[in-house]
Parts: structure tokens; C-alpha cells; sequence
């Protein structure tokens, strides 16, 4: 049987970005196991849509999430904020959890 998930790539690299603004694509690449093409244009579809704007500082790119966009897909008025909160909330559950 295939391998499947309920998160798309797209919300998967989207979360990251999220809990970790200054991650670098490269990064992102290790956690989901994509290319970094794909990465880079998943990050790239992110912008168009509005889901996050790109900064660069020095060297580095800092991403900035905007949650207000409607999440796509639904069409009941979610945000993508929503989805985030609760995938953040759940992430961060689980390191209190596992904290010492």
C-alpha cells in the first residue's frame, strides 16, 4: 500500500516556517525528506498565495506567516491560522511533554 498523509506538503513546510521563521529551506528539505525544489517552490506558491511574505536580513531569509488568508480547500471561512494554532499548540504540547 502507498504511503499517504492527511498534511500536504504544502501545510507541512508551512507549519516549519511557522514554528521556526529563520529555518532555512535546506532544513526543511532534512525534516520532510522533499528536494530542495520542491521546497523551494512550495515556498515560492506559499508567497503568491499570501500565506507568508520572505525577508532577507544579511545572508539569511526570515519568513513571516499571515494567518488571516482563508484556508484553501475549505470553503466554510477557516483561516490558515486555524489549522496552524492547532498544529503548533499540538507540537508544542509534545515538547513539554518530553521536556525534563
Amino acid at each position: 500500500m502507498a504511503e499517504w498523509s492527511f498534511l500536504t506538503n504544502h501545510t507541512r513546510v508551512l507549519v516549519l516556517i511557522a514554528s521556526r521563521p529563520g529555518i532555512r529551506l535546506r532544513d526543511i528539505c532534512t525534516h520532510t525528506g522533499l528536494t530542495q525544489m520542491t521546497v523551494t517552490t512550495i515556498a515560492s506558491d506559499l508567497a503568491k498565495a499570501g500565506y507568508l511574505t520572505k525577508h532577507r536580513v544579511g545572508a539569511r531569509n526570515f519568513y513571516e506567516v499571515h494567518p488571516e488568508p482563508p484556508l484553501r480547500g475549505a470553503n466554510d471561512g477557516h483561516q490558515i491560522g486555524e489549522l496552524l494554532r492547532i498544529l503548533l499548540d499540538d507540537r508544542n504540547a509534545e515538547r513539554q511533554d518530553t521536556a525534563p
